[in-house]
Order: C-alpha cells, then sequence, then structure tokens
C-alpha cells in the first residue's frame, strides 16, 4: 500500500508540474537595446566576442582589461562596429579598481544594466607540477574577480528592474577534468556561488545567469600557462581545443549566451556533451570518475616535484601546434585579439 500511494504522489506531482508548464506565459525578451553593459576580460578572446555582439544589438558597451594596448585595440574595433564603448584598464582582482571600474562606467554611461563576468586565467599541467600559488592565482581571478566586480555593480542593478549578472563558467566547473585541477576548483566556486546567487537576489528584481561551456574555439590556448612538460600539454590543449564537433565556435558561443540573457535563464550548458558530461556526473560517478582517470593515463605524464615555471602558449609551442590539427583555432587567436602583441 506504501508503494502505490507513493507512485501516486510521484505521478500527481508530475501532472501539477505538466500543468503549471502548461500554463506559463511565454518569456518577456529583455532587450539589451540601449542598456549598459559591463564585458570583464573584455579586450580580447571570449569576452571581445560577446562585446561585439552586444554592440550589433544596440548596448552601450564597458570593456575591461589588465593590457593597455590589447584595450586599445579592441576599443578601436568595437568603435569601428558603430558601438557606444568605454574602454578603462582594470585588474578585478583587486578590489578599490574593481569600484573604480563601476564608477567610471556609471559616470560615463549611467547606471549598470548588465555585467557579464567573463576575466579568468587558465593554467594546464599534471597535479604533481602544481604549487599553492596556482590555486591562489585561479581563484583570486576566475572566483573572487566575479565576486569583487558583482558586489561593486549590485548597488546600481538593484535599481534597475529586471537587471542581469551573466556569469560565464565552464564545463570544469560542473565536471572535474584532469590537468585543469585549480581552474576546476575557481570554476566550482563560481558555479556554486552563482546558483546561490540568484535565489538570493531574486527577490531584488536581479536575475543571475550561469554560463557553462564546454571548449570554444577563442583563440585563448596562447594566453594559457602551461606547466610540467609545457609543450606537451599545450600539443594536446591546443589541438583538443580546435577540433569541430568538440568544440564550438566562439560566436556559436555568444549566441547562445545572448539568448540566455535575454531569457534570463538559469543555467545554460553547450554543446551537448557537456550536459551528457554534467548528466553522467550525477547519475553515474563511479563510470564518470573511470573515464576521467582513463583520460588522465593519456595525457603527459610528469613524476618531478611542483614548480614555479611555467610557459605561455605562445613560448610552448611545437611540431604539433601550431599545425594543421590547431588551424581553426589558429584563426581565432588572430580574429580576437590574443596575437603575440598582447603578451
Amino acid at each position: 500500500m506504501g508503494l502505490l500511494r507513493r507512485t501516486a504522489l510521484m505521478f500527481a506531482a508530475g501532472a501539477a508540474a505538466a500543468a503549471v508548464v502548461r500554463g506559463r506565459r511565454p518569456p518577456v525578451l529583455y532587450d539589451l537595446r540601449g542598456r549598459t553593459v559591463l564585458v570583464t576580460g573584455g579586450s580580447r578572446g571570449h569576452g571581445l566576442v560577446l562585446a561585439r555582439g552586444l554592440v550589433r544589438e544596440g548596448a552601450r558597451v564597458a570593456i575591461c582589461g589588465r593590457d593597455v594596448e590589447t584595450l586599445e585595440r579592441a576599443r578601436v574595433e568595437l568603435e569601428r562596429l558603430g558601438g557606444e564603448v568605454l574602454a578603462v584598464p582594470c585588474d578585478v582582482t583587486a578590489p578599490a579598481q574593481v569600484d573604480d571600474l563601476v564608477r567610471i562606467v556609471h559616470d560615463w554611461f549611467g547606471p549598470l544594466d548588465v555585467i557579464v563576468n567573463n576575466a579568468g586565467t587558465i593554467a594546464v599541467g599534471a597535479e604533481r607540477a602544481t604549487t599553492i600559488e596556482d590555486y591562489e592565482e585561479a581563484l583570486r581571478i576566475n572566483f573572487w574577480g566575479a565576486v569583487h566586480v558583482i558586489r561593486a555593480a549590485l548597488p546600481d542593478l538593484r535599481r534597475r528592474p529586471g537587471s542581469r549578472i551573466v556569469n560565464i563558467t565552464s564545463i570544469g566547473g560542473l565536471v572535474a577534468v584532469p590537468h585543469l585541477l585549480p581552474y576546476t576548483a575557481s570554476k566550482f566556486a563560481l558555479v556554486g556561488y552563482s546558483r546561490g546567487l540568484r535565489a538570493e537576489l531574486a527577490a531584488d528584481g536581479v536575475v543571475v545567469t550561469t554560463v557553462c561551456p564546454g571548449l570554444m574555439r577563442t583563440g585563448s590556448p596562447p594566453n594559457a600557462y602551461f606547466k610540467g612538460r609545457p609543450r606537451a600539454e599545450y600539443a594536446w590543449f591546443s589541438v583538443g581545443d580546435s577540433l569541430p564537433g568538440l568544440t564550438v565556435s566562439a560566436e556559436t558561443a555568444c549566441a547562445r549566451i545572448l539568448d540566455a540573457c535575454r531569457l534570463g535563464r538559469a543555467e545554460v550548458a553547450f554543446p551537448f556533451w557537456v550536459r551528457l558530461a554534467a548528466a553522467g556526473q550525477a547519475v553515474a560517478p563511479e563510470l564518470t570518475a573511470l573515464a576521467l582517470t582513463t583520460m588522465h593515463r593519456l595525457l603527459p605524464a610528469y613524476h618531478g616535484a611542483p614548480t614555479h615555471e611555467r610557459l605561455r602558449g605562445w613560448d610552448a609551442q611545437s611540431m604539433v601546434s601550431p599545425s594543421w590539427l590547431t588551424t581553426l583555432g589558429d584563426r581565432a587567436t588572430l580574429r580576437n585579439n590574443q596575437t603575440a602583441a598582447t603578451r
């Protein structure tokens, strides 16, 4: 009898949920035209692609980055697209600089409507090569950088009904990827923070969207860091970051993210294999762990001590990369302001 009762309750709950879904009205799209949007890390790579998309939507776009030369090239390009653009040098790990950034944007364009936390760093290497400083750096930029920006922007956002926070995380925030442990730890932290923040800010009319993309062809590998066996690590990472099917173009990712922002989605993960991997982690953790263990065995082995030495992608090239295997990624590097001049 207990089983029948539980089954009946499950069916009743399912029917109620279906009725709610059927009764929902079509979502009201958030119009980005005329909105003031801040994109952190907007001077190159994925941030620049997002800034281009926002300019085409008619938004007033502020971008920030640490390298003044790269930032200026991005500003010039975005203005040529017809955008109202403000470029501000800023290190998001420094709260005082973030406070100044938000104040400057407010004074220039008016109150913020949308912030896109995109600034980030990535270091690739085996756990044996990793130091505590690697974890601290990843958390400082990928997690605390977003927290600093959100806390500085919230007074504006709370005064703007329907305002948006878009946090760019990663598949690395859903599934722990070998040879990316500091990055993964920081992205797991950001996913948890972002999900909880959505629940807490709903009463203030602020909508938080968590974005969990897989590999995107943004051209970023040359500006990433590689440890242990840097040339071997750069080879697999840059080749994987270029393969069609496994990766999506930065432009496709941008369209998905802006749609999620307009719709006020709680979370968006893409491409399909990211959702599959996340589901596998949830329902079959042992099988997922076995798959990740196998992946680790295929990656470059390192048997030395933890090291502070690391190479940037530009300095870790080999016969494998760049090559025809990395053609799509190399094109994205040139297209998205990730050239050697940004070193």
